[in-house]
């Protein structure tokens, strides 16, 4: 059961998310002073769902609870399931209200389409901590994507115990895909261009990249909050885009910044590159991606299509040299990491932290090279079907730095690292004529 407390449909500006984000910062606080200073003096689209709502459990004990409860206690390796019905697409806070039962701290999150059809684990949250034993708080993550529509989730315990009272989900943008889209030609003789942002200017233009924003984890239990309009993680210096992860930042254990063309552009085929200098210290996990104009939340994924032209990660950076790994690879619904038959290739690159390169896809419509300095070193050319072809799917771009998570934080992360640098040159969009 859903109890909706107030909407809003307009576009929110970078300034209102950047003041959203810096509320937010103040978590764990009580529920009232939590959604005041969310609330502010606009009136946000707020879905609540009460735990005891709920339409099954991992135990007939839970079940219970919730049938002469107001809350019910979960305990580690239990669940809830429960329903949210959104009407508006967007990027939402989620706040959990709950009080642990445990001796040390509680660990909960939150699982999206448990009942999909593909057997997949969809964690929009990461893990929600709860130490206070005395008294419900608030606690929670910003940006988790979620469609419009009926939403069937289970609200997992890993560790400990909890009272939960209920779940709260609060639009902080609405979803907003490429309505232009730039269609390249490919069977010309020369790459000529069409698209480009050279970070020439002052500030970072915000008429060709949105910020996303937030600290749900991203899919892959990455540590840092992605930061909106703010400078200390994303901003231009002598002709450069620097995006940089900080530590111990904004009342966060880490920043940084994730651009992307979603909501300006999207291009379909045609020859993408940047040129980049990554990061070098262990914990970082730097790329230059694309992914599908129909990407709303994380079901869409991978069916939407991704192309990773550039990830690097730092634990594979030789601090001395600079020199690093460039890796390639698609995602789709035929072949993709999350069921570990992704196809993938990489290349040593000589001084990759120390120096500019560049990093390009050449995407046709049935085939996709990618090439480091003008170098193919992997070719993708699966196109029998959609599952293996979704490439048909105007793409946006996306310049990121993340830290930890799957993959960037495999061999844990530097302790000397307080901050890193991923600088980017330029990005250019050629079609052939």
């Amino acid at each position: 059961m859903n109890t909706k407390v107030g909407s809003v449909r307009n576009t929110w500006s970078g300034a209102l998310i950047a003041i959203a984000l810096l509320f937010s910062a103040c978590t764990n606080s009580t529920e009232s002073e939590e959604t005041s200073l969310l609330l502010g003096s606009e009136e946000n689209y707020v879905v609540e769902v009460l735990a005891k709502d709920l339409h099954d459990a991992s135990t007939s004990t839970i079940k219970g609870q919730a049938e002469t409860e107001e809350t019910v206690l979960i305990d580690a390796e239990n669940w809830i399931a429960i329903t949210a019905n959104f009407e508006e697409a967007g990027r939402y806070q989620v706040q959990v209200v709950a009080k642990n039962a445990a001796e040390s701290s509680s660990l909960v999150w939150l699982e999206d389409y448990y009942d999909n059809p593909d057997d997949r684990n969809y964690d929009v949250t990461g893990k929600i901590s709860f130490s206070n034993r005395d008294a419900f708080e608030v606690s929670g993550v910003d940006g988790s994507p979620f469609n419009k529509g009926k939403h069937n989730m289970k609200l997992h315990v890993s560790e400990g115990a909890v009272h939960i009272e209920k779940v709260i989900f609060t639009l902080m943008m609405p979803h907003s895909a490429s309505e232009k889209i730039l269609e390249q030609a490919t069977s010309g003789e020369t790459w000529t261009l069409v698209w480009s942002d050279e970070f020439d200017g002052d500030t970072i233009d915000e008429s060709k990249w949105t910020y996303d924003f937030g600290d749900w984890g991203w899919g892959n239990n990455e540590l840092q909050y992605y930061t909106a309009s703010r400078s200390e993680n994303a901003r231009i210096e002598d002709g450069h885009l620097i995006i940089e992860a900080r530590k111990d930042d904004f009342d966060k254990a880490w920043t940084s910044a994730r651009l992307t063309t979603r909501g300006k552009v999207a291009f379909l085929y045609g020859k993408i590159e940047f040129k980049a200098k990554v990061p070098s210290l262990k914990g970082n996990w730097a790329a230059g991606w694309t992914l599908g104009n129909t990407y709303v939340d994380e079901k869409d994924w991978p069916y939407c299509g991704e192309i990773d032209i550039l990830e690097s990660v730092g634990y594979e950076v030789d601090n001395e040299t600079g020199d690093g790994i460039a890796h390639a690879t698609v995602h789709t619904p035929a072949y993709y990491f999350k069921i570990n038959n992704q196809i993938s290739s990489q290349k040593a690159i000589p001084n990759m932290a120390s120096e500019f390169h560049t990093y390009a896809v050449e995407w046709t419509p049935t085939e996709i090279k990618m090439l480091v300095n003008d170098e193919v070193y992997y070719t993708y050319d699966k196109n029998a079907n959609e599952k293996e072809w979704p490439f048909h799917i105007p793409q946006n771009i996306i310049l990121n730095l993340a830290i930890g998570g799957g993959w960037g934080g495999s061999q844990g992360l530097d302790p000397e690292m307080t901050s890193q640098e991923f600088i980017l040159d330029y990005v250019r969009v050629y079609e052939k004529r």
